[in-house]
């Protein structure tokens, strides 16, 4: 593969050379010559160091091709300073340089394409295949016999499984043998010429592992742990390195780090010009309100928001002025305590509108979770588990919930479980586009559901 690469930058830049000046490399400055084939040589030694070579199983074709692309890159660049240095930059072509990255990752790709349907087609067939155990049968050491089994081309193949003292699933093929011990384990490896093992148990089988450990000291073959996350009720199980240690985060909403930023400065934007372009229409539901009973145009409520911070969530009051006694009373349908205007406000939605100055105040985003009264955030924290980690993110005027008709009266514990199962959803699966998916269909078809009273 090493030598096949080398083999594809020198044509690529021979190509691209072609193309640049419509004749060979060797008519042009000796820098191009020189730069050839230095970066050539530095593929040669640097690739590897990128885990080019590493095995493709189980890895994405698109995961390949950006390693690939960001180390040829690297390479390039290497030689482009290397032109500085030596003072010859000035007769170096940036177009050559161009075109030589561009036919450099073509070239490459092809030649691992090839080869790749190569492997995948011997591996259907049930070549080039490696031989597996997997310790552990939760969740997760079902998914991945599953995937095993369905995605062939990966070249896996599970002989055997041990079940867990807590575990009593069957394996998903009645013809995959089941072993009955940790300590036959070893001896099922050697007898059966298996290549890896998988170990899927859960963290609360610690002692099961440290066994484990012990019995697998003089097995020769590799060995991959994935601990059982799809069992536990997390947000997220990203692998990190943390102080110099390995870590796993448990719940870490997807929208950190350069995705959130990107997230906050597209709620500030969007609910200033939100603000801006809705004002005059502020103005007539103010007038509305005034005229349709006494009191406010504004209705606060203390809501929480990111990690349980406390802030006062604001709407357009729909009700007549009254008191709540220290419990909060949700809305249903002909409540007395509506007025005929704020009946509009709330079948349309519109009474939400003045949650945009809490997005521009930082408190909330313009799509996220519902921010619930907090007598709801005691009454149901201890009913669903996974509850108060909505609020590991800010909550939104609108989101994934709402858009699948989950808003209005929650009465029942089944009718928040299903809110927040939804909630959860998204944030596991936050993604700027998802946003934006939310968005139109909130603007073109509001909020659906026959429940919002």
């Amino acid at each position: 593969m090493r030598v096949m690469d080398v083999a594809a930058l020198w044509f690529a830049g021979q190509f691209a050379g072609f193309l640049r000046y419509s004749g060979p490399l060797s008519e042009t400055t000796s820098v191009h010559t020189v730069l050839l084939y230095l970066c050539c040589g530095l593929a040669f030694l640097l690739f590897p160091r990128f885990e080019l070579y590493a095995s493709w199983r189980g890895r994405s074709m698109p995961s390949l091709f950006s390693r690939l692309a960001t180390s040829w890159g690297a390479v390039l660049l290497i030689g482009l300073v290397f032109s500085y240095l030596i003072h010859h930059a000035g007769a170096l072509s940036r177009l050559w340089m161009f075109y030589w990255y561009m036919t450099g990752i073509i070239f490459l790709m092809g030649s691992r394409t090839v080869l790749y349907y190569v492997l995948n087609y011997l591996r259907v067939k049930g070549l080039n295949s490696k031989r597996v155990v997997i310790v552990g049968y939760g969740q997760t050491g079902r998914e991945m016999h599953l995937r095993a089994a369905q995605q062939n081309w990966y070249g896996y193949e599970v002989k055997a499984i041990h079940v867990g003292e807590e575990e009593t699933d069957d394996p998903i093929d009645p013809s995959i043998e089941k072993i009955s011990t940790l300590d036959g384990i070893c001896d099922y490896v050697i007898k059966n010429r298996i290549h890896e093992i998988w170990i899927t148990l859960p963290l609360s089988a610690s002692s099961q592992l440290q066994k484990l450990q012990y019995l697998l000291r003089n097995a020769l073959v590799d060995i991959r742990w994935v601990p059982d996350t799809l069992s536990m009720q997390i947000l997220s199980h990203k692998v990190i390195h943390f102080l110099g240690l390995t870590a796993v985060e448990l719940n870490q909403p997807v929208s950190g780090g350069v995705g959130g930023i990107v997230k906050d400065l597209f709620d500030k934007l969007f609910s200033f010009v939100v603000l801006i372009l809705l004002l005059p229409l502020f103005l007539v539901i103010a007038i509305c309100i005034k005229l349709s009973s006494p009191g406010p145009v504004f209705f606060k409520q203390p809501r929480l928001g990111l990690n349980g911070k406390k802030f006062n969530v604001y709407k357009f009051r729909s009700m007549k002025v009254h008191e709540e006694h220290g419990t909060v009373t949700q809305a249903t349908q002909d409540d007395p305590r509506i007025t005929r205007f704020g009946a509009f406000l709330r079948r349309t939605s519109l009474d939400e509108l003045p949650q945009f100055i809490n997005v521009l105040m930082g408190d909330m985003s313009v799509v996220g979770p519902r921010p619930h009264a907090l007598q709801h955030n005691d009454l149901y924290k201890d009913k669903l588990e996974m509850y108060m980690l909505r609020h590991r993110v800010k909550p939104g005027i609108t989101g994934w919930a709402q858009i699948h008709g989950l808003r209005g009266e929650t009465d029942t514990v089944d009718k928040m479980a299903k809110r927040v199962q939804f909630d959860l959803h998204y944030i596991q699966n936050w993604s700027f586009s998802m946003d934006v998916k939310i968005i139109v269909w909130t603007a073109f078809k509001g909020w659906t559901g026959n429940n919002a009273y």
